[in-house]
């Protein structure tokens, strides 16, 4: 079967290993308001999957979530848990989810507001280049991105790495290999979390929510499981 270059990408783990199974996001929108008389609320607004199409795309977990971090990015939300304010809806599907799996079905539970995406350098540069050297053919129109991996037997064999050697190559570093071309990548945020791509209407519809109940009102609570 011949993968698209963001498939092939996203088909190798840390150590370019074909997956069988991969890492899935998956998230809910919450607001929060304040009722009559009572103290602000989280009520439950959208499920994350309809807005993402379930799309599995390492960079940008890592970038947002620091899960399956291969890119380096210093991550903007990792680690958080589950909130303990959650809304009814939220907490309903976590006990939904946990009676039907087991609670370790899921994994790296965390949250980010509007606020903080809001606030977000996308030009910012990964901390250090990508795990993962990038792949390259020349194509009539020019050089053309193939995928990337941790481990390439061609690659390994022509520059001396034994199997399961990790090396950090500095950034821009370049070999010309048969007919394609490996270069070490510095990845910045906006490459993972791209503005026309899958995390689109997460924003909008997390934008509309924060224009009705302002920007830290509004929060994307996801999760993972592998």
């Amino acid at each position: 079967m011949s993968l698209s270059p963001s498939e092939r990408a996203n088909s190798f783990d840390g150590v370019g290993r074909i997956l069988g199974m991969g890492t899935d996001i998956s998230g809910f929108i919450e607001y929060r308001a304040s009722g009559d008389d009572q103290e602000p609320t989280w009520y439950g607004a959208h499920d994350l999957s309809p807005l993402n199409d379930d799309v599995r795309n390492y960079d940008a977990f890592g970038c947002l979530f620091g899960v399956r971090n291969y890119a380096n990015f210093r991550p903007l939300a990792a680690g958080r848990g589950f909130p303990p304010d959650a809304s009814a809806a939220l907490g309903a599907r976590f006990a939904q989810l946990a009676e039907w799996y087991g609670e370790d079905s899921f994994h790296s539970t965390t949250w980010i507001t509007w606020a903080e995406v809001r606030a977000v350098d996308w030009d910012e540069p990964a901390e250090k280049p990508d795990s993962r050297l990038h792949e390259y053919r020349q194509t009539p129109s020019g050089l053309r991105m193939t995928g990337k991996a941790s481990w390439s037997a061609e690659f390994a064999e022509a520059v001396g790495l034994g199997r399961g050697d990790v090396r950090e190559w500095p950034d821009g570093a370049e070999w010309l290999i048969g007919d394609t071309l490996y270069r070490s990548v510095t990845v910045r945020r906006r490459d993972a979390v791209t503005g026309t791509g899958e995390w689109r209407p997460v924003w909008e519809a997390m934008k509309e929510l924060a224009e009705q109940h302002g920007d830290d009102n509004v929060r994307l609570v996801v999760w993972f499981d592998d």
